[in-house]
């Protein structure tokens, strides 16, 4: 289809009796942000690299833009992909402009295109700083900047917040909602799911090899079929009254977690139990639902309701 940048289709690849990726098949959309999550192990690199046409393909296809992987003209196609691997290799004796000019010009990308991308991702204060010099964040923000050079219209981004602290998550973050908006495809892999379940249009969840689901977050949540929580602060002293009016509707399995009562319930009966909990509300001073997060899905368990 023309609106699918990566298709993958059936498949695998072994080393000796090692099956790292295992029939695997999924389209990714243009314009489309797309997580890949899994354990460590799970096959994630491994299918980024054979997207890449860096591993050969033990059966099944791959095709980017319509050309397969494996054929001669891919070399084309794959001047406009970005790449940022898990374990960025740089130089330290480079600075970090430097090290962006000389991945331009192993890309063609005119020089005076570094300092604006290395502006972009924050690094704009270190340019004239040599690498060996740099934290584990700032080079893997560089490692972000060198995927960037030459505008590609798709991004390869394996576990690319590694050794960012939350301000700079964000901003990767944002760079990359920007980047969407322009019409860039990225797809990204990440084994911290909670990071990740917010932030990506969909995912698939790997594990083994395999892809055990596929879809948005909510579709697959409704599809596991997981409790919802109401998790329910109640005022000053009204605990114990709480439970005792919870337990007379037939609510006797509530757990209290750091001082708040939690209330698995079918997503079916989401409006039933608001409505009962609104009877109790002389006793309540604040409530919320929560969804089962992406890490539920993963374990297809709910385990929601329990305080991290």
């Amino acid at each position: 289809m023309a609106d699918q940048v990566i298709e993958v289709s059936r498949v695998s690849k072994h080393f000796g009796e090692i099956r790292a990726v295992d029939d695997v098949s999924l389209a990714v959309e243009r314009g489309e942000l797309f997580g890949l999550i899994g354990h460590n192990g799970a096959g994630k690199s491994t299918l980024f690299k054979m997207m890449l046409g860096l591993l050969p393909l033990s059966s099944g296809e791959i095709r980017i833009n319509g050309r397969s992987v494996q054929g001669r003209d891919f070399r084309e196609v794959r001047r406009g992909v970005g790449y940022l691997p898990e374990n960025v290799v740089l130089y330290d004796n480079l600075t970090g402009l430097e090290t962006l000019h000389f991945f331009a010009g192993l890309k063609g990308v005119a020089l005076s295109d570094c300092r604006p991308v290395l502006d972009k991702v924050g690094l704009k204060h270190a340019a004239g700083r040599r690498v060996r010099g740099y934290s584990k964040g700032m080079r893997q923000r560089l490692g972000f900047a060198q995927a960037l050079l030459g505008k590609p219209s798709l991004l390869f981004l394996d576990e690319p917040t590694t050794g960012l602290d939350p301000e700079g998550i964000r901003e990767f973050y944002r760079i990359l909602h920007e980047l969407r908006a322009q019409g860039v495809t990225a797809i990204l892999t990440s084994h911290i799911l909670a990071e990740i379940q917010e932030r990506v249009d969909r995912l698939a969840v790997m594990r083994s090899g395999q892809i055990q689901a596929l879809g948005t977050v909510q579709a697959l949540r409704e599809e596991m079929d997981l409790p919802l929580h109401l998790v329910i602060r109640p005022k000053e002293g009204e605990l114990a009254g709480l439970l005792e009016g919870l337990a007379a509707h037939g609510l006797a399995g509530a757990e209290v977690v750091n001082c708040q009562v939690v209330l698995a319930c079918p997503r079916e009966e989401k409006v039933s139990l608001l409505h009962l909990a609104s009877a109790f509300a002389p006793k309540i001073a604040d409530f919320h639902i929560r969804e089962p997060s992406l890490e539920d899905v993963f374990l297809g368990h709910g385990a929601a309701g329990k305080e991290k």
